[in-house]
């Protein structure tokens, strides 16, 4: 059959063009070559993902949130804080992060079988004193005339849910905010802020051996790398209560616990005659723990853990809880950053650190028996409550 006239309204390939001849869809599909991603038809060169875009939203005394995103449907992002080209080694983004430090963001987005986007910057010169307050959540209730329960701020906190939805051999249920899924119901929420300014995260019982609770959490929606992080607090003292604030790896969804990283903050169980548990003999005194943990898998976990308890202390009054976060290494204090009673970092981690990888996400619960502290008993009381005064991220 005779070739056809050659067209310049067909994208060729170059051996279509040496003989000045068309075939269509000879291109196979390739993004390389001169030719588009859907093959020989169409006009223009080789089709790129879009390029990302930067944008931030005020934190507090001139820190921001950054939020990266990018209008090819697909498309992965990595980016770069220290002002270094973005590959696709480079920490993927997976959540809007707190910037509150003079650096330079770069990112890259990829969405095979496009090419690779051009590259996005933004400098950051903030220049914010060490100690400043740069973001926090107060729990305060602004408006006027306002409900008993009031929903948690859903810009930063979202909820884990479900009957032992985490591991640990936990008894309770897991409630969102007004999830309709029994046990749980809206008319008595497991987390909610009241109007006496405090998160509430509440166990309860509503039925013979059935439990219900609330696990908050800020994954997806807000994260923060370095710094000092703490929260006030009122815990429960009761047997197979076990609140938490503590801190998750972004990349958990890529990369699976324990290599995500995580840093507990605050652990609890009822320190003055719970049963055994899972790593030696109760204590006999009212206690905090600190602990981290990395590894490769689950199997190959490594931890290390510290209490504090000293004389008279009691959880159940109000305290601070925090973390300093620096670059290989994390510390924890109680009431005060000078009062720090645990240090893990770089030399006394015994397998690859995981905590300068990205950021990480908060996330502030009650558990409700469990492996750890062991099951409710003719003692416990229901309902139990955490209280959270605030949660508050300042500079190093």
């Amino acid at each position: 059959m005779k070739a056809k006239p050659f067209s310049t309204t067909l994208s060729l390939c170059p051996i279509e063009l040496a003989l000045g001849i068309v075939i269509i869809a000879g291109c196979g599909g390739s993004s390389h070559g001169g030719c588009p991603v859907d093959g020989c038809v169409g006009t223009g060169p080789p089709q790129a993902t879009a390029t990302p875009t930067i944008s931030t939203t005020a934190a507090q005394n001139s820190a921001v949130v950054v939020t990266i995103s990018d209008t090819t449907s697909g498309a992965s992002i990595y980016y770069t804080t220290d002002g270094t080209t973005p590959t696709t080694a480079s920490p993927k983004y997976l959540a809007p992060f707190l910037v509150a430090s003079n650096l330079i963001v770069n990112a890259l987005a990829t969405a095979p079988p496009l090419l690779n986007s051009s590259i996005a910057t933004q400098t950051f010169s903030l220049n914010i004193a060490s100690g400043t307050l740069v973001w926090s959540d107060e729990f305060t209730v602004t408006t006027t005339g306002s409900s008993a329960y009031v929903q948690p701020n859903a810009a930063t906190w979202t909820y884990d849910t479900g009957t032992d939805c985490c591991g640990n051999n936990e008894l309770e249920t897991y409630c969102a905010w007004a999830s309709t899924t029994g046990p749980c119901t809206p008319s008595s929420p497991n987390a909610y802020v009241g109007t006496d300014g405090y998160l509430h995260i509440v166990a309860q019982n509503p039925s013979t051996s059935v439990y219900t609770s609330a696990r908050l959490k800020s994954e997806g929606l807000f994260s923060f790398q370095y710094g000092r992080i703490e929260a006030r607090m009122m815990l429960p003292e009761s047997q197979g209560m076990w609140p938490a604030f503590w801190l998750l790896g972004d990349n958990i969804t890529i990369n699976p616990w324990p290599a995500c990283g995580e840093a507990d903050i605050m652990e609890h169980i009822d320190g003055n005659n719970p049963p055994p548990y899972v790593g030696g003999t109760p204590p006999g005194y009212d206690w905090i723990a600190g602990s981290v943990h990395g590894g490769t898998s689950s199997s190959a976990e490594v931890n290390g853990s510290q209490t504090y308890h000293p004389a008279a202390f009691s959880a159940a009054a109000w305290h601070t809880y925090g973390m300093i976060w620096t670059k290989g290494q994390v510390q924890y204090y109680v009431d005060d950053p000078t009062n720090i009673y645990a240090t893990f970092n770089t030399s006394n981690f015994n397998g690859t650190w995981p905590f300068d990888q990205g950021p990480m996400f908060i996330l502030l619960n009650l558990a409700v028996g469990g492996t750890w502290p062991g099951n409710p008993d003719s003692t416990t009381v229901f309902p139990s409550t955490m209280l959270v005064d605030y949660v508050r991220i300042y500079t190093n």
